[in-house]
């Protein structure tokens, strides 16, 4: 197993997540499949070690919606940089779990923030 090569992921996991967690932001950028607005630096200071959300080493998606008149699924996903997922009786360490929605469209798998 290597990096570019995880074990296979399950259905309800997010791949791009799981190559965060890997370490490999190269392959989760590619794999959030951004728009030109969104760069690398834009994408390493939301889910790099240093970023808003990261560094990521757990996650659980929380609860999955189909917003009205729209052909994305907003996923709504804890992320945590502890590994496993601290359990809620754990202050301390659940405190530093943060909340995020991203928006995936299923026809090319792409990520987004929410407008």
């Amino acid at each position: 197993m290597s990096l570019l090569d995880p074990p296979a992921a399950k259905p309800e996991k997010s791949r791009a997540m799981a190559f965060t967690i890997a370490g490999d932001m190269a392959q989760a950028y590619q794999l959030w499949k951004p728009g030109p607005s969104y760069t690398m630096n834009d994408f390493l200071a939301d889910w790099g070690d240093q970023g808003y959300y990261g560094p990521v080493k757990s996650y659980e998606i929380d609860h999955l919606r189909s917003p009205r008149a729209s052909s994305s699924v907003a996923v709504t996903v804890k992320v945590s940089p502890y590994s496993p997922m601290p359990d809620p009786s754990d202050a301390e360490k659940s405190r530093k779990t943060r909340v995020v929605e991203v928006w995936i469209l299923p026809r090319d798998k792409s990520f987004s923030f929410p407008p």
